[in-house]
């Protein structure tokens, strides 16, 4: 039996043992559990496991991918939400940063009718997510779901280093976002800047795209991952409903 085919078990905190992650600001050489590749991180459990990017993603974004080549909804939130249901996606962790520009890239050619740009533009943007690593919020004041939504803008616009315009956009694209996570302030949650971030880009698409992905104005998602989520704002969270 290879490695990968054993389950991982926690969706939360460290995969292996479920202990509580701990985040250094000194980086030191580790082996990940799964690879037993050698990296340098500031991450460990309090059982010193470590994960890779990789190996913490593994099949998470396969499922992403699948799932938005298949599907024919437009609204990104409602899939994202679905997404983030499967137990292959983790409570936090760097597939979210694909799992953003996937659903927007989705809504955006569903509603367009055109199948085949999807299919090409979910393979870029994925490859592109990959580059975004876990922890990047905390400690490169970069949130991987803000980064999602340039990558959309990027990837449907065709942006390039070298291009004007649509150079413009991508970046504005993801500070936009930035700001609208960063004003509602930390510990981080994967799923709370998911939705932050799907609810700019598609304020931000209908202004600059002329598509309007959902009703974003009147259409606020609520919560059902809290419970995991040992960090919750509780009611300082937007999507945040209290138990009556």
């Amino acid at each position: 039996m290879t490695t990968f085919d054993k389950p991982l078990k926690h969706s939360y905190n460290c995969m292996i043992c479920g202990e509580e992650l701990i985040y250094r600001q000194d980086y030191k050489e580790v082996e990940c559990v799964y690879c037993h590749g050698k990296f340098e991180s500031n991450v460990t459990c309090k059982s010193g496991h470590y994960v890779c990017d990789d190996c913490h993603s593994v099949n998470a974004l396969d499922l992403i991918e699948k799932y938005c080549k298949e599907t024919a909804d437009t609204n990104p939130i409602d899939m994202a939400t679905e997404l983030m249901k499967n137990p292959s996606v983790n409570m936090h962790g760097p597939e979210h940063h694909f799992l953003v520009p996937a659903v927007l890239i989705t809504s955006y050619y569903n509603i367009k009718g055109d199948k085949r740009s999807k299919l090409k533009k979910l393979a870029v943007a994925k490859a592109r997510a990959k580059d975004v690593p876990g922890g990047i919020c905390g400690f490169q004041g970069n949130c991987g779901a803000a980064v999602g939504t340039g990558i959309f803008l990027s990837v449907v616009t065709e942006a390039t280093p070298l291009t004007k315009e649509s150079w413009g956009l991508a970046n504005l694209m993801t500070g936009t976002s930035l700001i609208a996570i960063g004003s509602i302030g930390g510990p981080r949650c994967c799923k709370r800047n998911v939705f932050t971030a799907i609810n700019e880009a598609a304020r931000f698409a209908d202004k600059n795209l002329g598509v309007k992905m959902y009703d974003y104005e009147n259409y606020m998602p609520v919560c059902t991952f809290k419970a995991k989520n040992k960090e919750c704002i509780g009611l300082a969270c937007p999507y945040f409903k209290s138990e009556k």
